[in-house]
């Protein structure tokens, strides 16, 4: 074939892409929507595990008290336990559908609840009807007993009926009756101390009996696990004279932090053989005699409590001591101050002398002159 011939000739089209493109667009297509799918299902899969999934679960009586949220209570909570569970989602959920604050309350979980199951539950209130019981850390036995005999729901088996006028002496007759009914001894004839301070739920009609083995079982406990890891060479011969020395503790300070050193104050006057001197204790021992004062009379008055008075610690608790307190009297700070007085603007100022105590007295004093 000529040059020229070759020039002429007609080159041959190439074969079209299109049928390839077109064949292949599809694929795309159903690639992406493949994956639109999966992710689709994961996230169904998400939302189902962290809502409506059965756990497993047992049938429990999930307590709320006064502060709790939804939050709280289920965002990270034993309902969750599958790995496509996701705290975002539950957060989500109980942020749309929950509006209401939570109930005070008890409420009973069925087994193998859903988390959805469970907040429905929580969101229409507790469906028993609980009777609360608040005994408060510091109180005295007298108060105990008043504020179960006065909680409406409580069947008194044990306690004598409601009175407008409670006093000490109607007190120290119900100690003796709980005693007996709790099979408990009763130091003194007094079992001051001996019960846990807490907020408590009990269901309608529960006896005072049963309230009361609940709060004295609650302090043992306490009281054992304090005793077993107290710290060495302490001036106790048994853990109810820690127990006393905790009630003690409760009344002077408040504030958290003081206890571990007001322990220590008391702890070491004891280790030299000083008294105690300690007011609550003279407040005690008046019982119904105290009108909200302590005169020079009553310092100067010899009771069986007055640590102005008697050496060492007094025969029985003086209040209802907190856990926080009781460990406090088990372990006592690391310090050699024998001396505290209130500051006048919250706190104790603690020292190791006596002239550094009257220095700190006299500063307590200007500061109280200021505020009048």
């Amino acid at each position: 074939m000529t040059k020229a011939a070759q020039k002429l000739k007609v080159k041959k089209p190439k074969k079209s892409n299109k049928k390839q493109r077109v064949s292949k667009k599809p694929k795309s297509l159903w690639l992406i929507k493949l994956m639109m799918l999966a992710l689709l299902t994961l996230l169904v899969s998400i939302v189902y595990m962290s809502l409506f999934a059965k756990t497993d679960q047992k049938a429990q009586t999930l307590t709320v008290k006064k502060g709790d949220t939804y939050h709280g209570l289920l965002v990270n909570n034993p309902w969750q336990t599958s790995l496509f569970s996701s705290s975002f989602v539950i957060k989500l959920y109980l942020k749309v559908y929950t509006h209401a604050s939570l109930k005070e309350g008890m409420y009973q979980i069925p087994a193998n609840a859903s988390l959805k199951q469970v907040v429905d539950i929580l969101s229409k209130g507790s469906d028993m009807q609980m009777i609360r019981v608040q005994i408060i850390e510091g109180k005295n036995i007298k108060d105990l007993y008043h504020a179960i005999k006065n909680t409406d729901g409580v069947v008194l088996e044990v306690l004598t009926p409601r009175t407008d006028n409670y006093s000490w002496v109607d007190a120290m007759k119900d100690n003796k009756k709980v005693a007996a009914a709790l099979g408990v001894s009763a130091v003194n004839g007094n079992l001051e101390g001996q019960f846990a301070p807490n907020t408590y739920f009990f269901e309608q009609g529960t006896s005072d009996k049963k309230i009361l083995q609940k709060l004295y079982d609650a302090q043992q406990q306490i009281l054992d696990a304090a005793w077993s890891n107290r710290k060495k060479s302490l001036p106790y011969k048994d853990k109810y004279e820690a127990l006393i020395m905790a009630s003690i503790i409760e009344k002077e300070t408040g504030i958290a932090d003081e206890r571990w050193q007001v322990s220590a104050v008391f702890v070491n006057r004891l280790g030299k053989n000083m008294r105690l001197q300690t007011d609550p204790t003279i407040i005690y021992g008046l019982f119904d005699r105290y009108d909200g004062k302590i005169y020079r009379s009553n310092i100067n008055e010899k009771t069986a409590y007055n640590t102005y008075q008697i050496n060492g610690l007094p025969p029985t608790p003086i209040s209802l001591p907190s856990k926080a307190s009781i460990d406090a009297a088990m372990h006592p700070a690391d310090t050699k101050a024998l001396y505290f007085v209130a500051t006048g603007k919250g706190g104790h100022k603690f020292s190791q002398t006596l002239d550094g105590h009257n220095r700190a007295v006299a500063q307590y004093r200007v500061v109280m002159a200021n505020k009048q």
